[in-house]
Formats: structure tokens, sequence, C-alpha cells
């Protein structure tokens, strides 16, 4: 590819396209494995295979499909899912927030399809070029959307597939991405004991709530997470007050 970038002319449209790109497809490598888990769970466990991709064209956010299909599965109610994957994905809310000074030259129509398109993995990539190259509508486009057809394209293969592969199989792939959160978690924890302290509360609220007080699993999973994030706030808070007092 890159003596096809040196011998063909390209302008500059075209050179940032072909940059977005290239750099979306590390992440498009990660995304199509647990894509493809995700359409043969959701066929599997009763979806058709037009909702399961039109789950992920709409929503495109990993985490909240497979925990939609988990508490589909178990009885959970719409509203529950709906406040639960909103209250999972509020972090995307300060992710675009924190990327509109590097898009205030972009259209409202463009920060608004690139905002949707905004995922973690696509953030920490934009963080880390912020500094390397101008971030025109064409490099990001380029890279939201590889990742973004990636992420489609593997929840069509695994739809289609899903009648021919066990559903063990597709339960024993789905831990690749609990495999995932703990690969992040883990490390964080290490480092600090705040994360530490407020993941083991978010654990053990959600079991007291489930199984001792009797509070469906939907309802679990978003007291939990909002008593963990509210820990969390105070936390932090306390820490950039005592910096605060030291640096007067």
């Amino acid at each position: 590819m890159e003596r096809v970038l040196k011998t063909a002319p390209m302008g500059k449209k075209g050179k940032s396209l072909y940059e977005g790109i290239l750099d979306g497809f590390p992440i498009s490598i990660g995304y199509i494995p647990i894509s493809i888990t995700f359409g043969m769970i959701a066929v599997q466990e009763g979806l058709h295979l037009w909702q399961a991709i039109a789950m992920s064209v709409l929503v495109f956010a990993g985490a909240s499909q497979f925990m939609a299909i988990n508490m589909l599965t178990i009885g959970v109610g719409a509203f529950e899912i709906i406040f639960a994957t909103f209250i999972l994905n509020l972090r995307h809310f300060i992710l675009s927030v924190s990327m509109m000074n590097q898009w205030k030259h972009l259209s409202k129509k463009s920060k608004a399809f690139f905002s949707f398109g905004l995922t973690d993995e696509t953030y920490s990539v934009f963080s880390m070029k912020r500094k390397q190259r101008e971030q025109d509508k064409y490099y990001i486009g380029g890279l939201i959307g590889m990742s973004y057809i990636s992420w489609i394209l593997g929840t069509v293969i695994g739809g289609i597939f899903s009648n021919f592969i066990s559903p063990l199989v597709s339960v024993g792939m789905s831990i690749t991405l609990y495999a995932m959160f703990i690969g992040l978690l883990v490390p964080e924890m290490k480092k600090s004991w705040k994360v530490t302290l407020i993941a083991l509360s978010s654990i053990l609220l959600s079991i007291f709530f489930n199984f001792y007080i009797g509070l469906s699993s939907g309802w679990s999973i978003i007291l939990s997470t909002l008593m963990g994030s509210s820990l969390g706030i105070l936390l932090y808070k306390e820490e950039k007050s005592v910096e605060k007092e030291v640096s007067i």
C-alpha cells in the first residue's frame, strides 16, 4: 500500500482518508472477532439477523450491545435496558465534549456524525495523533469509517454463521469481551487503590442488590454503576482539593 501511495499521485483529501483508514486498521482487527461473537450470540438468543445488524448500525457500542442481549435473555424490561445503556455510555458524552476543541473547524453535521462514531479506541488514536497531524474530516472519516464498517461486517458474519456454530463455542468466544475489560481494568487497579476500591464496591453492590435485596439484574447494574461512579467522583474530587492545597 505504501508503494501505491508513493507512485500514484494523491491529493490532500485522498492522503488524509488513506491515513485515517490505515490508523483505523488495528482497531478493526480487534473489533471483528468481538462483533462476530456478538452476531452469533444475538441470533442464537432469538434475534433475527436484521435486528442484530440494526443494533450494530444504530448503537455501535460493543459493551452495551452485549449487555442488552444478556438483559433481554433474562427478561429485563425495555426501560431498564435503555437506562442501563445510557448510564454505561455516559462516558461518550465526556469523550465527545473533549474532542470538540479539536474539531472546532468542522461543521455541526460532521461533528454530530463523528461523535456518534467515537469509541474508546478511536478516541485513544485521536488523542495520540493530536500533536502529529491536522485532523481534517477525511482523516477522521477514514478512521471512524474503518472501525464502524468492521463492526457491522463482523456482526453480519457472526449472524450468518450462528446456525453452523455450537452455542457453547459462541459463549466461549464471548469471554473475549470480558477478558478485554479485565485486561483494561486490572492494570489500572494495580496503579491505584482508588480504582480497586471503586471496582470492588461496584461488584459487591451489584451482588447485594441482586441477591439480597431481590432487585432485577437490570436495576442492580444501574444502581451499582451509579453508586460506584459517585464514589469515584468523591474520591477524585478529594484528591484534587488536596493537590490545590499543596500548590497554595
